[in-house]
């Protein structure tokens, strides 16, 4: 009886598990509700207000930091410096999720200018973030 109540438990238990699963689409969806929802407590010099968009379809995920700075060459040149540390500083506190550019999500960061021109560019998959944990 006890070893037919176990096997009861095991299988309801694994089924628990394998329907509590989510797919790369699910966890993209998710994460960039969650970024939205939370987006108003983002702190951070210069930036006023930061958004993320999902492409379902194409496993990408866009994130833009509208700043309040001048199209410049020296804000420019600053932002190329100070936008991979602020990356780094999100995926270290998984903000930027690793998991989900392990499983082959593509994230498209912008940092935009006051008049929403772009001040820097990064795209982060695998490679670039085995490069920047480096």
């Amino acid at each position: 009886m006890m070893k037919k109540l176990s096997r009861i438990v095991f299988a309801i238990a694994l089924l628990l598990l394998l329907t509590s699963c989510k797919n790369t689409k699910q966890k993209l969806q998710e994460y960039v509700t969650t970024y939205n929802s939370q987006a108003g407590n983002f702190k951070e010099e210069n930036v006023k207000l930061t958004t993320a968009r999902g492409y379902i379809n194409d496993d990408k995920i866009e994130l833009r930091f509208e700043t309040d700075l001048e199209q410049n060459e020296v804000n420019k040149e600053t932002s190329n410096v100070v936008f991979p540390k602020l990356l780094m500083k999100m995926i270290k506190n998984d903000q930027i999720s690793k998991e989900l550019i392990t499983e082959g999500v593509r994230f498209d960061v912008y940092f935009l200018a006051n008049d929403n021109t772009v001040l820097a560019k990064k795209i982060i998959n695998k490679e670039e973030l085995n490069a920047l944990l480096k």
